[in-house]
């Protein structure tokens, strides 16, 4: 009995590695398309989190990952592409990639948005050839706990140099990490 458990999580799990990397081929064709999903998932950030427009202002760059898909059972993982954005125009194009272990099952998509709030933080970033959160840098991930109270992005205060946001349909997410996320360049794009 224990060798038939083995043998159907093994099978399942590479079907998940497998319905991963088929997702992952459903990306845009062009800089133009990845562009244009960019400004939709910032549009809606905007409308959802309140005095985010004026925050992102203020950030020296920022990465959109406008849609990333997480799937698995058992074995999971996650993967996006998005864009690099200084001074509102798009300066490169970045996969974000992770994998995890644990009780899970079902996919679901998200978006993220990574805010280098620090010009150092970007050079950082902008110098790594493969950039990973945790272990290059920290990063604080803002969740609708923030929020809660009613207040507006704009007006609080991060020490962070790094600061994401995780959202989907109904605004902030809640009690999500980004640990252990490997981010790099990627040049279809550009």
């Amino acid at each position: 009995m224990k060798n038939v458990f083995y043998s159907l999580a093994r099978h399942i799990s590479i079907l998940s590695a497998i319905s991963i990397l088929l997702l992952s081929t459903s990306y845009a064709n062009t800089g133009a398309e990845l562009n244009a999903k960019v400004d939709e998932a910032l549009r809606i950030f905007h409308s959802e989190v309140s005095g985010a427009e004026v925050f992102m202002q203020q950030a020296a760059g920022y990465l959109v990952f406008p849609r990333v898909i997480k799937a698995g059972f058992v074995f999971g993982g996650e993967i996006g592409e998005g864009a690099l954005r200084v001074d509102d125009q798009s300066v490169g194009y970045y996969r974000t990639l992770s994998a995890s272990f644990g009780l899970q099952f079902g996919a679901q998509a998200k978006s993220i948005i990574i805010a280098f709030m620090t010009d150092d933080a970007l050079a950082q970033f902008l110098a790594s050839s493969g950039w990973q959160v945790g272990g290059d840098a920290s990063v604080a991930v803002i969740d609708s706990s923030v929020l809660a109270a009613g207040g507006q992005l704009n007006t609080l205060n991060f020490e962070d140099p790094i600061v994401a946001f995780i959202f989907g349909g109904k605004g902030l997410m809640y009690n999500l990490t980004l640990e252990g996320t490997k981010i790099t360049k990627i040049a279809k794009y550009d």
